[in-house]
């Protein structure tokens, strides 16, 4: 393994705690908290790490994904201000799925290499990799289904109405 690979791969694991950890304790990826910073940072770093491997590698399918996952952060980081971002809706499934790719990707290399001497797949486009994928597919539409109900709960008249006496606790 080269210098490049050990450092993409060490950078590339942290997103997926700060992902994990951050949806377990707020329900989302929110860049607003510092999990959700770290796991824009780490992503990035990630991502953009990715992109050293066209020198031996040449532009693979993997580059445009690349391509794609920057693409869903700078929207999900984009769209935590302003009346545009439908009440936040944009920014769960940009971000949700940035972390979808990311766990294709981490799946797709873990099984390529593992385990070894005998690994579970032989390439990005081995079908075996087909029901893994089917998984991950699943827990992302679970995890956007779960944030949306969360939002519509959030923004529903009455929650907001409560968050509006909350500012004024001697008013009622």
């Amino acid at each position: 393994m080269t210098a490049l690979t050990i450092a993409h791969t060490a950078v590339s694991i942290l997103p997926i705690g700060f992902g994990l950890v951050s949806f377990a304790r707020y329900g989302k990826i929110d860049p607003k908290t510092r999990l959700g910073k770290w796991y824009l940072g780490t992503m990035l770093a990630g991502t953009v790490s990715g992109f050293g491997f066209i020198f031996t590698l040449g532009f693979t399918p993997g580059q445009v994904f690349g391509l794609f996952t920057l693409a869903l952060l700078a929207i999900g980081s984009l769209t935590t201000r302003g009346a545009w971002r439908k009440a936040g809706y944009t920014q769960a499934v940009a971000l949700s799925m940035s972390f979808l790719m990311l766990m294709v990707f981490t799946t797709t290399e873990t099984l390529k290499r593992f385990p070894t001497g005998r690994p579970f797949a032989s390439g990005p486009n081995d079908p075996s990799l087909i029901p893994v994928r089917l998984a991950l597919l699943a827990l992302f539409v679970m995890g956007v289904a779960y944030q949306v109900l969360k939002i519509r709960a959030a923004t529903r008249p009455a929650a907001r109405l409560e968050r509006v006496l909350a500012q004024y606790p001697h008013a009622v």
